[in-house]
């Protein structure tokens, strides 16, 4: 996009690029997302950025109006496949947070100074402020949501001091942590408290097809590790999550959208969850996964475009617009599924699985641990032995190629299951399983996995995948 082309969108308040750059006035300076419903600033006063930490290193402050922070990632950080592109995806899982920068780095294949080199040139920030920016978000959150104590909240946020978090805090939205507590929005009901869980309201663009994505979800449900209850329309999507700190309980919202009973699309806007975790040091970590699950930062106008102007698939993105192709909370426990089977990994949970401290219902264990599955014979224990030692890497940062020839050395392992695991468990929006009834075109690329998606809809085929050793089949 050129400087015209973005400010037409600022001009507009297009909420279709919400996320994918920030803007910025000189003469107020703060930054906002596209669609800010303040007065549109001068031409001249527009600066452009294509990350919110690329702004604030440049001594912006965050538009209280418009709260930029709180958009949809860029899907541009899904499509890619390039450092930059990889880099991107690993911060927003807190691998920064977690392993710093030459963490960070180790993972790429790339020495710390050309990772800072890389990314300031092209994102005009470095992987500090980029974490930096992420660790802002999250602090907010807890300060908005819960009544943690400050101090509590700035090393769960994952600032490595209290100073450090009151002068992040301060540049970010000029205010202090205690005064950006109390311009929290207030509709008459106490803050949750962490024994209540965090909720949150998880953004996406565009129209969401939720209903699509609850039916996949409730297919593959695992007893004791997940489950859908209620009715289509208003169900709850709830699991247990294994995190890098401790363990998590989520539920998620399918929730319904004005003009539409039956809950099937989202015309933009959020899809409501809460959180409980045993560590609050995994809140950004917990998020981000689920948006990955979700798809929530996926581009639908992107998508639909692209394969809408084909006229074999016309029809079908008309029908269902925005529709998403899911990926998975934890790469590794669906990689395993896919090559284990339900029946098989139901069995696995119950011989394998961590039992939680305190069962929440029907939510009983976590998925075991690729360590915990090295003993299996065959396919699934050479699987489980690659993941374990970190010579098979699924991570959100993975390079996706590696990791499909990886899968496919693997005894057991068929082309069409390693290709389901790269749709899935790597969140490629690019994917064409062999094996398909119906071809998916190299035309529809890079969106073959959201293609397939609108192929398998219009067929009337189950949505989710049921692994057999022998591969992933659709049924």
């Amino acid at each position: 996009m050129d400087e015209e082309t973005r400010y037409e969108a600022v001009r507009s308040r297009d909420a279709r690029f919400d996320g994918a750059f920030f803007f910025a006035v000189e003469t107020t300076g703060i930054y906002c997302r596209p669609s800010c419903p303040a007065v549109t600033p001068k031409r001249q006063n527009v600066r452009y950025y294509a990350t919110a930490a690329a702004a604030q290193t440049s001594g912006f402050r965050a538009c209280r109006r418009c709260r930029p922070d709180a958009v949809p990632g860029s899907a541009e950080w899904d499509v890619r496949a390039d450092v930059v592109g990889r880099a991107m995806r690993m911060i927003g899982d807190g691998v920064v947070d977690r392993e710093g920068v030459p963490g960070l780095a180790v993972r790429l294949g790339y020495s710390a100074r050309q990772v800072q080199r890389q990314l300031t040139a092209e994102l005009g920030a470095g992987p500090v402020a980029l974490a930096r920016a992420q660790r802002a978000h999250t602090a907010r959150v807890l300060l908005q949501t819960t009544d943690l104590p400050v101090t509590e909240i700035a090393f769960a946020a994952g600032f490595a001091s209290v100073r450090q978090f009151n002068d992040t805090i301060k540049a970010v939205y000029a205010l202090t942590p205690t005064g950006l507590r109390a311009a929290a929005p207030r509709k008459g009901t106490a803050r949750a408290t962490p024994a209540a869980g965090i909720p949150l309201r998880l953004a996406h663009r565009g129209p969401y097809q939720s209903a699509a994505v609850f039916d996949l979800l409730a297919h593959e449900a695992l007893p004791g590790v997940e489950e859908v209850a209620g009715e289509r329309g208003g169900r709850t999507y709830r699991r247990t999550l294994r995190l890098p700190h401790g363990t998590g309980i989520v539920a998620v919202q399918e929730g319904r959208d004005a003009g539409t009973p039956t809950g099937a699309v989202h015309r933009g806007g959020w899809l409501d969850a809460r959180l409980h975790l045993t560590n609050l040091r995994d809140l950004t970590t917990a998020v981000q996964r689920l948006r990955r699950l979700f798809d929530l930062d996926a581009d639908p106008y992107a998508v639909d475009e692209r394969l809408g102007a084909d006229p074999r698939l016309a029809p079908l993105v008309a029908a269902r617009p925005g529709l998403r192709s899911p990926g998975a909370a934890d790469p590794e426990e669906y990689a395993v599924r896919a090559l284990a089977g339900r029946e098989r990994a139901a069995r696995l949970v119950e011989r394998y699985g961590q039992a939680l401290d305190a069962p929440c219902g029907r939510l009983t264990h976590l998925f075991p641990a690729p360590d915990a599955l090295a003993a299996e014979a065959g396919p699934l224990g050479a699987l489980a032995s690659a993941l374990g030692d970190g010579s098979l890497r699924l991570d959100a940062g993975a390079d996706r190629d590696q990791a499909e020839a990886g899968l496919a050395a693997l005894p057991g392992m068929d082309p069409r299951t390693a290709a389901f695991i790269r749709m899935r468990s790597l969140g490629d929006p690019d994917v064409a399983p062999p094996g398909e009834p119906e071809p998916v075109l190299d035309a529809w690329r890079p969106w073959r996995s959201y293609a397939l998606r609108h192929l398998r809809a219009a067929a009337g085929a189950a949505p989710g995948c049921r692994g057999e050793a022998a591969g992933v089949s659709w049924k």
